[in-house]
């Protein structure tokens, strides 16, 4: 595929999965004040984004739609530098546009910045841990099951949003989406950082572990 084709769905699929993240959370806020019930309305409609943006994006770009994923690919030499910061740049991109679409259709105001408080030890062990398990779960099943990719991931992240203290965000492009909204699914724009480099940490160090647990034996 051409380079803006596969720029174009990275940007796409980055911006369609924040808007069905924030949106959701503006939906389930105005629906309920029960915040476990606000939280599973969040969940549901993100891990159903991600099965149907892989499947029909993934031919295109690999949907990687995420910063961290694009990171491991050029670790693994699958992707050439220039093309991942490219890749970068779109998914962050087209997550704030994200952000401001799902404003836009709730008549909030487009221009936020969210005073959710997520810091500290435990949830930036929860964000790596979050990382990890994602990319395990990404080249584990392109090891085994290719096809299966979008439904794992899918499954995947719907597990993590309750499995983790931090509700899994596992995505930097995401995060900073994530930070120009003042609702439910807000971070702080101070927090950032670290949950930033623990998203970066936790994928890296799955693609080391993943290396050496899927390495085939010669």
């Amino acid at each position: 595929m051409s380079t803006p084709r596969r720029l174009t769905a990275e940007a796409l699929g980055t911006g369609l999965l924040v808007c069905t993240v924030v949106g959701s959370g503006i939906m389930a806020e105005t629906l309920t004040e029960d915040t476990g019930l606000a939280l599973l309305a969040n969940t549901l409609p993100t891990g159903a984004i991600l099965m149907v943006l892989i499947t029909i994006l993934g031919p295109l770009s690999g949907a990687h739609f995420n910063p961290a994923v694009t990171l491991v690919f050029a670790l693994r030499r699958e992707i050439a530098g220039m093309l991942a910061l490219a890749y970068v740049a779109a998914q962050v991109a087209g997550g704030i546009v994200g952000t401001f679409a799902a404003h836009a259709m709730f008549a909030q105001p487009v221009l936020q910045a969210s005073l959710h408080v997520r810091t500290g030890g435990a949830q930036w062990f929860a964000e790596a841990l979050a990382a990890f398990g994602l990319v395990l779960t990404i080249l584990g099943g392109l090891r085994s099951r290719p096809e299966a990719v979008p439904v794992l991931v899918g499954l995947y992240i719907t597990a993590a949003y309750w499995f983790t203290a931090s509700t899994s965000f596992a995505n930097p492009a995401v995060a900073i989406a994530r930070s120009l909204t003042d609702t439910f699914s807000g971070i702080r724009p101070a927090d950032l950082p670290g949950f930033i480099i623990a998203e970066c940490a936790g994928a890296v160090l799955a693609a080391g572990f993943c290396g050496w647990l899927f390495r085939e034996r010669t």
